[in-house]
């Protein structure tokens, strides 16, 4: 089963995979976190991304789905896709490596959210370098301010939740990934459109309802 998981950064993508990843037992695959994994180990594809990734730009197609496809082949085609495909290209050669494998994608998710809500979100969010734990300084602050409570390191605004970088983030979402929406509705895919301002049970229990609904049909 492959699910493809749209909508624009701090629409909650991580967040909601993670659910759909436990209530089905598929792989979660987030391409956000896989490429900072190749940025913190050094590799030839992490330097490469890491200019792109500092000014809030998409990392260039070919880097991506270099990287994707090699882990959704480890998935074995059970997953669900955080993050990509991010652009058209991508979204064509996901077909094509999935046509090859005869495998397709099963469900296209969409979470739908107003701009000035996400802006709020992204900037205001903090990460610990250690454990990968995300906190909120308005609605997910830690015990001690500034300390994840899993591990007690100092948490960090990452480079691309600053607020110049938001906005360059958010305007490149428009420029290009949201067209990967009218590619799927174009080649006659069915998109699940999602409230994403909703709280995060209640996004959660729209998805299921609706991956529910295409698994009884």
């Amino acid at each position: 089963m492959v699910i493809v998981l749209l909508g624009p950064p701090g629409a909650g993508k991580g967040t909601q995979c993670k659910r759909i990843v436990e209530k089905y037992k598929l792989v979660h695959l987030s391409s956000g976190d896989i490429l900072r994994n190749h940025r913190t180990k050094e590799t030839e594809l992490g330097k490469k991304a890491a200019e792109y990734m500092d000014s809030g730009k998409l990392v260039p197609d070919q880097l991506i789905i270099e990287m994707m496809v090699g882990a959704i082949e480890s998935a074995k085609g059970n997953c669900v896709l955080d993050g990509f495909p991010r652009t058209v290209v991508q979204a064509g050669e996901l077909d094509k490596e999935l046509s090859r494998k005869e495998k397709k994608i099963d469900a296209i998710v969409d979470l739908v959210i107003d701009d000035g809500i996400l802006e709020r979100r992204l900037t205001g969010r903090r990460s610990c370098p250690a454990c990968n734990a995300i906190y909120h300084i308005d609605t997910l602050k830690p015990k001690a301010e500034g300390v994840c409570d899993k591990c007690g390191s100092k948490l960090v605004q990452r480079t691309d939740d600053k607020p110049q970088v938001v906005k360059q983030r958010l305007q490149t979402y428009h420029q290009q990934t949201a067209a990967v929406v009218g590619y799927y509705a174009d080649n006659g895919r069915k998109i699940l459109d999602i409230d994403a301002e909703k709280s995060v049970d209640e996004v959660a229990a729209l998805i299921t309802a609706k991956l529910d609904g295409l698994k009884a049909k």
